[in-house]
């Protein structure tokens, strides 16, 4: 009887995070947000903006599960930040955005 109680509390604790982390949470929204701004900056070269709309169209996808539009939008954007042509301020960005995608898996 001792193990019930302690997987209740887990699934209390593991309750809350399914919400947080849905398609139209906060969090994805700010994620969008910051992609569209990526996607929309005159500053950064054409191919970053472009690949910064492709992960967000792979975030978009509805059918997919979340988990799996995260790491194909992390492996688009892992791309992008080794581009040697990415001005700094770009860089950080895409990594702002890589570790808010993960913070959500």
């Amino acid at each position: 009887m001792t193990p019930s109680p302690p997987s209740a509390a887990g699934s209390v604790a593991a309750s809350p995070a399914v919400p947080q982390s849905g398609p139209d949470s906060p969090a994805v929204q700010r994620i969008f947000a910051s992609l569209a701004e990526l996607a929309d900056d005159a500053s950064v070269p054409r191919n970053i903006r472009r690949g910064a709309q492709s992960a967000r169209d792979e975030l978009a996808k509805p059918r997919v599960p979340l988990d799996v539009r995260i790491a194909s939008a992390v492996y688009v954007l892992d791309d992008l930040a080794n581009d040697p042509n990415l001005p700094t301020h770009g860089r950080t960005a895409i990594w702002s955005i890589i570790s808010n995608l993960e913070s959500l898996q």
